[in-house]
């Protein structure tokens, strides 16, 4: 059967846990969800109610700092850990985890000094908490949280806005359903201006969350008592009031102890005529006790929602550390092959890309279908084949000697120099080819989830993928450029046979009397004799319309082979070779550079690291809470 201290002990160590691993406070929203979740003290008063003391009381140690005006000037969250008796008390700073402190004197000078580190030597405040647990068989198992003071106006030294500061400060952690509310009030003022009453009925009306503690009894007017608030008259909460007699300044000057103020504090009330029959339930020691069954109460509440929330957070930490991946070996060759595989994971998205599976392939083929044909219409041809320069080109072809029939070399040179312009538009498909495919590698890789992790391996993958496009592109370029080179080696013969066999289909008909052959001699003379000037504009006319029909044809033929060619040499070797040559210089490569190319990021470390430490916390919490046999 569990014992409260079990109980209290296991919400206390999950919180420990959270603290260490930063989750306090500006962690994770998940894991500051399971901070919330875990019920805790919140010690609430306005300045110089004596909420020191009463902490230091439930301590049994006198460790925080003191002064006038604000002295709690950042959130303390104390956990407090009972050990077994004889054993040496001593205490834990989350910003120092590994140094015990067993004098409680340097525990005050190090929150002054931490509070100075963040807020400077001023009266400024901040809301980042300084976390400390207390480890003593004097203590009960629980979490206190004290709070800055609030105060109604700002002091010198302060901004104007800093009691709007302070409660919101203070409502930040009250309003929160899981937090207890320890409400400190002076007995030597009217309980109708408490500023820690007021607060506690704005957040908590119906008064389950609150407990009211009156301090100070001792100060109180001769004559005078508080039983009207203690005996829950005067304000009443749904639980019983509490008074504490702190040490005074006299005892703190003369430096008594803890334990010798807390004895004098239950003589007080045993002797005392007004509070006597109250006396089993004042004092500080009453009131821990009373916190801790009260947490007891509210754990056992909390339980299933705790364990569900547990439950979800190693869910999803178990789902990111799968994605984050898991820590590399050490080995050569398992590190070699963990390249390989990541090479591969890298790949296959590249090639999901180029066969439609991702999007981006289908720029590949918008450069054919659509750039292509429209540099291909862009070329000068109606310039270059102008009667004017066909008359240029022509008569420089001929020379000194005029041609006789046609100009054959003129024909050539207007050719071959036509077909030089194809190879701007060649060139420039397989230099669009070779960008998208670029592309395309740089979405692969920012896209592949394994390989975030290493961005040394990223670059280099990437290198070797682009120097592998250069060589492709290179080889793309030679063969569109040898496909233009070609159609210039070689003209198409029959397409020119044509021409002349057409007009002597029409004079020469096969077959035919004399008569009929004489009559045709007659139109070819006249043909020639209209034909004599062979430099009139119609007949430049004619030559120009020529060539241009044959570089169409020839277009129509480059248009197709062209892709076909860049295909073959960039895209179909992008696909089936990219990371081949980074393959064989990777296998030459030692254990040192391996692991340099798997340096990962230091923040995707970090952020393994801790969510490794946290899946750990929460299976041990799921555990200890799976193995507590509740009280019923």
């Amino acid at each position: 059967m569990a014992t409260m201290e079990s109980l209290i002990g296991l919400v206390n160590r999950i919180q420990r846990a959270c603290t260490s691993l930063g989750d306090y406070g500006g962690g994770d929203q998940a894991f500051s969800s399971l901070w919330d979740a875990l019920p805790s003290v919140a010690v609430v008063g306005g300045q110089s109610s004596g909420k020191s003391s009463v902490l230091e009381s439930i301590v049994g140690r006198d460790f925080l700092p003191r002064g006038s005006g604000i002295v709690t000037r950042r959130p303390l969250v104390l956990q407090l850990q009972k050990i077994e008796d004889g054993q040496q008390e001593y205490a834990e700073f989350g910003h120092m985890p590994r140094r015990r402190f067993t004098d409680f004197s340097l525990v005050r000078k190090e929150i002054q000094d931490e509070t100075d580190r963040v807020t400077g030597k001023t009266k400024q405040i901040s809301p980042i908490p300084i976390h400390l647990s207390i480890y003593s068989p004097n203590v009960v198992n629980l979490t206190l949280i004290d709070l800055p003071g609030l105060t109604k106006v700002a002091v010198e030294g302060q901004p104007e806005t800093i009691v709007q500061e302070i409660e919101s400060m203070v409502r930040a952690y009250v309003e929160k359903p899981n937090c207890i509310i320890l409400a400190i009030s002076p007995a030597n003022q009217d309980i109708a201006t408490s500023d820690a009453i007021k607060l506690a009925r704005e957040v908590d009306p119906t008064g389950d969350r609150t407990f009211g503690v009156l301090t100070k009894l001792d100060l109180m007017d001769r004559g005078t008592n508080a039983l009207e608030v203690l005996e829950g008259r005067s304000y009443r909460l749904q639980h019983p009031w509490v008074g504490i007699v702190n040490r005074s300044q006299a005892d703190i000057n003369k430096n008594v102890d803890m334990i010798a103020a807390r004895r004098k504090e239950r003589e007080y009330f045993s002797t005392s005529p007004d509070y006597g029959h109250l006396a089993s339930k004042m004092g500080s020691e009453y009131l821990a006790k009373l916190l801790s069954r009260h947490l007891e109460s509210v754990i056992k509440a909390r339980i299933p929602s705790i364990t569900s929330l547990i439950n979800k957070s190693i869910d999803e930490l178990e789902s990111e550390l799968d994605h984050l991946g898991r820590p590399i070996a050490v080995d050569a060759g398992a590190q070699l092959y963990t390249i390989l595989e990541l090479c591969r994971a890298f790949d296959k998205i590249f090639k999901e890309h180029l066969d439609g599976g991702r999007p981006g392939g289908d720029r590949i083929y918008g450069v054919f279908d659509n750039q292509l044909p429209a540099a291909l219409r862009k070329l000068p041809f109606d310039r270059h084949l102008s009667v004017q320069n066909v008359r240029k080109v022509v008569s420089e072809a001929d020379g000194y000697q005029p041609h006789l029939i046609a100009p054959e070399q003129g024909y050539r040179r207007l050719i071959e120099s036509s077909l030089n312009y194809f190879r701007g538009p060649a060139e420039a498909s397989a230099d669009a080819v070779h960008f998208v495919l670029k592309e395309l590698v740089r979405k692969s890789i920012s896209e592949c989830q394994e390989l975030k992790r290493f961005p040394s391996l990223q670059a280099t993958i990437a290198g070797a993928a682009y120097e592998a496009l250069e060589r492709f592109r290179d080889e793309g370029k030679k063969t569109v450029v040898r496909m233009v080179d070609m159609e210039s080696s070689y003209l198409t013969v029959d397409f020119f046979r044509r021409l002349p066999q057409e007009v002597e289909k029409v004079g020469n008909p096969p077959g035919g009397n004399p008569r009929e052959r004489e009559r045709e001699r007659e139109r070819e003379h006249s043909a020639a004799a209209l034909n004599v000037d062979r430099y009139a504009e119609g007949h430049f006319r004619r030559i120009g319309s020529n060539v241009s029909s044959y570089i169409h044809m020839v277009s129509e033929t480059l248009k197709n082979s062209i892709p076909k060619a860049v295909v073959y040499c960039q895209v179909k070797e992008a696909k089936q070779n990219l990371l081949n040559y980074f393959y064989t210089q990777i296998g030459k490569k030692e254990g040192k550079q391996l692991s340099d190319l798997l340096d990962e990021d230091p923040a995707l470390m970090e952020r393994r690291q801790q969510c490794a430490k946290r899946l750990e916390l929460y299976k041990k919490a799921r555990d200890e809470i799976d193995s507590v046999a509740w009280v019923r």
